[in-house]
């Protein structure tokens, strides 16, 4: 991760593409293997609020209500500190952050031992050559399709996803559901 290399691996909500989030040539990779404008956000992948306000800034309400369901199924939107907003921000006017503190042992022991967060993706489905959007994917397919343009695939073997990460705006200061997914929106509302 640290030279720039991707991997892929499975969180709660689906397969993802991740890189340093320090190495702007990794997240570069990520932007065209997803053929996507650098003016769409990816997510940041967390283990600990401590490591996530190092990048964003995280007020006192905020983490006392992000505290009670991390690990979760969420995605929590800040604005990004000046370490983080020069990697990944997606224009020059942006300076939001996407957090996500997937409830996986595998993916936090990744975070953990390379030390930093992950700027992640998740891989669409007509990467893998997938057209109906409630197909399964397995990791086989994973492999054929990706193996030749990511460094290594973890496959941890039999899981299941949830749907989408419900998605909670802390930009303004009061927290705002943007998308409800699996994680329960009712402490935000």
């Amino acid at each position: 991760l640290k030279t720039g290399k991707l991997i892929c691996f499975p969180t709660d909500t689906n397969w993802t593409l991740a890189a340093c989030s320090t190495h702007k040539d990794a997240i570069e990779k990520l932007y065209k293997i997803k053929r996507e404008s650098n003016q769409k956000h990816f997510a940041i992948l967390c283990d600990t609020i401590s490591r996530a306000s190092e990048i964003a800034h995280i007020d006192n309400q905020a983490f006392r209500l992000i505290k009670k369901v991390i690990p979760g199924h969420y995605t929590f939107i800040f604005e990004a500190t000046k370490k983080i907003a020069k990697y990944v921000q997606a224009s020059k006017t942006d300076k939001e952050v996407g957090l996500r503190f997937v409830p996986s042992n595998l993916v936090n022991k990744l975070i953990e031992t390379h030390g930093e967060v992950l700027v992640c993706t998740n891989i669409p489905l007509s990467l893998l050559g997938i057209t109906d959007e409630l197909s399964p994917v397995y990791s086989y397919q994973v492999e054929e399709s990706l193996s030749h343009i990511v460094d290594i695939i973890i496959d941890p073997g039999e899981l299941e996803f949830v749907d989408s990460s419900s998605i909670i705006n802390f930009v303004g200061g009061i927290p705002e559901v943007i998308r409800e997914g699996s994680g329960d929106i009712s402490y935000f509302a």
